[in-house]
């Protein structure tokens, strides 16, 4: 009987000593498994023979009551598994949701990058036509003060007249002809007439403008291709004598380079 009643109390003391160490290696968010606490020796149970012989190892109400805190424990911890495998479900979801995204923005990225090479190489082809362009024209600028007087015609006024006589038109008509289809060319009407001053100047004018008028009107001479000069009673054949009678002069020059580039 001795040995029968000390089984069962080192039995329970071991239970109490596992306990305490499974409630010590616990996480502390979670409370520890208790041993249920007997009141007595018997636990509830009759103190008769059998129950004496046969307690606790094969007392179906000792079992469950020692089994039943681990089995809820292993059920809780089958849901924190559950729930854990949930967090990493959704955090692999998103983890793949961002990789993709982030290859997205990246091809996004690339995509603008070769716009932008693409736009680079024609912006650096334009800036080389530009280039070829700004070369042409100063060479064409270069060019401009190589024209060279090809016809001199000189149309003369009555004093005090500005109309143009026949004789007048037809030298205008001779000259304009051979300027047909021609292109590099220029056209410099210098009047002439007595008077002093203002007077002189504005006499001249009149005149010229008489000869550009019927050039661009009746030959259809390009306005920007004829330059006027009014110079008055100055005379521009290096005597130093004044002008004597109303006449207009007027010279085409020709470049014969621009001429040649079809310009």
């Amino acid at each position: 009987m001795s040995a029968a009643i000390a089984l069962p109390t080192s039995a329970q003391q071991s239970n109490n000593n596992s306990g305490t160490q499974a409630a010590a290696q616990s996480n502390s968010d979670r409370e520890p498994l208790t041993s249920p606490q007997p009141t007595n020796f018997w636990d509830g149970d009759d103190p008769n023979l059998v129950n004496l012989i046969t307690h606790p190892f094969a007392n179906k109400r000792y079992v469950q009551r020692q089994v039943a805190p681990i089995r809820d424990r292993i059920n809780e911890l089958d849901e924190i598994t559950d729930e854990n495998a949930r967090k990493i479900k959704d955090i692999d979801a998103r983890s793949q949701q961002g990789i993709q995204l982030a290859s997205e923005k990246s091809n996004l990225a690339d995509q603008h990058a070769s716009d932008a090479a693409s736009k680079a190489q024609l912006a650096q082809t334009a800036a080389n036509d530009a280039t070829t362009r700004v070369g042409t024209a100063e060479q064409r600028v270069g060019n401009l003060d190589q024209f060279k007087g090809t016809t001199q015609t000189e149309i003369r006024f009555r004093p005090g007249q500005t109309a143009l006589s026949k004789n007048a038109k037809d030298a205008l008509d001779q000259m304009a002809g051979m300027l047909k289809d021609q292109r590099s060319y220029i056209i410099e009407v210098r009047g002439f007439a007595p008077g002093q001053g203002q007077a002189g100047i504005a006499s001249s004018r009149k005149m010229a403008d008489s000869v550009v008028r019927y050039l661009v009107l009746t030959h259809q001479i390009p306005v920007f291709r004829i330059y006027v000069m009014s110079l008055g009673n100055v005379s521009t054949d290096g005597s130093g004598n004044r002008v004597t009678s109303p006449r207009v002069e007027v010279n085409v020059l020709k470049n014969n380079t621009v001429s040649s580039a079809k310009q």
